[in-house]
């Protein structure tokens, strides 16, 4: 893989420095970081049995307009199944702690995100379940936000040129957290918390790549919608479904992200859960952005 190189320090919630500044990345560092792990000796526990994890997710799944993206109560049941068979680190599960008590919308767009990433893999991965469980864990995906200031996660005016480039570091802090207490730096869900914001066109971020894996796109487009859906601190109203949908489409159109994970949202979106591959996507944008919105705004330091 391409070398990443740390920019700011990276620190465990007990305040364990991983890793400093500038460091790259290397087979050899990342080694090291697992080695480190090992020697830790993490116990783990089931997401669904910790704290009130549980209680929140049916609770969030009934808002719009995801108790119409979920009102199968099969599949949710299904969902549910699969989500109580994933076990993790316990570190993993107490960042979820962090944001439930200092940063509630990240706490619940951890959760969503995984729920979401967990149903349209099932949807487009079928025959993998085993896999699925294991390895789509969008909980993780922003893991690397226990290091960035809170002052920044939750400013409602444009970030700084500076204070941007902190938040983005938080897909490389997340890939060293999760490379830690999984004691394995080439784990799928390290990967994802690495790689959520890369894009099909090499637009994205940490590195830029042209993006082809399916497992990230899937948490891509899962961490995209939510984020829209909900008010944010750098936009207190949020998108609209209709809105956030064409959003997407749009990045699809840009060639950000494939159409066939776009095109599963949708077919949940609509009465009669058509399959995915089926669905035809109006080119029609009559959705209007919220009033306020900050996102993307950066001013000078």
């Amino acid at each position: 893989m391409d070398i990443l190189k740390t920019q700011y320090h990276i620190r465990s919630l007990d305040e364990q420095l991983l890793l400093p500044p500038n460091v790259e990345l290397s087979e050899e560092v990342l080694n090291e970081l697992v080695e480190r792990g090992r020697a830790a000796s993490f116990q783990s526990a089931s997401l669904l049995e910790y704290g009130t994890i549980k209680q929140d997710v049916l609770e969030f799944l009934n808002h719009d307009p995801y108790k119409i993206v979920f009102s199968d109560q099969n599949q949710t049941k299904e969902i549910i199944e699969i989500i109580s068979k994933v076990n993790l680190n316990l570190s993993i599960w107490e960042s979820l702690d962090y944001f439930k008590s200092y940063d509630f919308q990240t706490y619940r767009h951890n959760i969503m995100v995984f729920i979401l990433s967990v149903f349209f893999a099932k949807i487009m991965l079928s025959d993998h379940k085993e896999l699925i469980g294991n390895t789509i864990t969008g909980s993780a995906h922003d893991l690397g936000k226990t290091c960035i200031p809170l002052d920044i996660l939750k400013k409602t005016t444009p970030l700084t040129k500076k204070e941007h480039n902190i938040l983005q570091h938080h897909t490389i802090a997340g890939y060293v957290l999760l490379s830690y207490y999984l004691e394995d730096h080439r784990s799928i869900i390290a990967k994802l918390a690495r790689d959520h914001h890369e894009r099909k066109n090499g637009s994205g971020y940490p590195r830029g790549i042209l993006q082809n894996d399916i497992m990230v796109e899937i948490v891509a487009v899962a961490d995209t919608y939510d984020a829209l859906l909900m008010p944010r601190s750098y936009r207190p109203v949020s998108f609209d479904n209709r809105t956030a949908l064409e959003e997407l489409t749009s990045m699809a159109e840009q060639n950000k992200i494939g159409w066939d994970v776009i095109k599963a949202l949708i077919a949940q979106n609509r009465k009669h859960k058509p399959y995915y591959k089926e669905v035809i996507i109006s080119k029609e944008k009559r959705g209007t952005e919220p009033k306020g919105n900050l996102y993307g705004k950066i001013i000078d330091d």
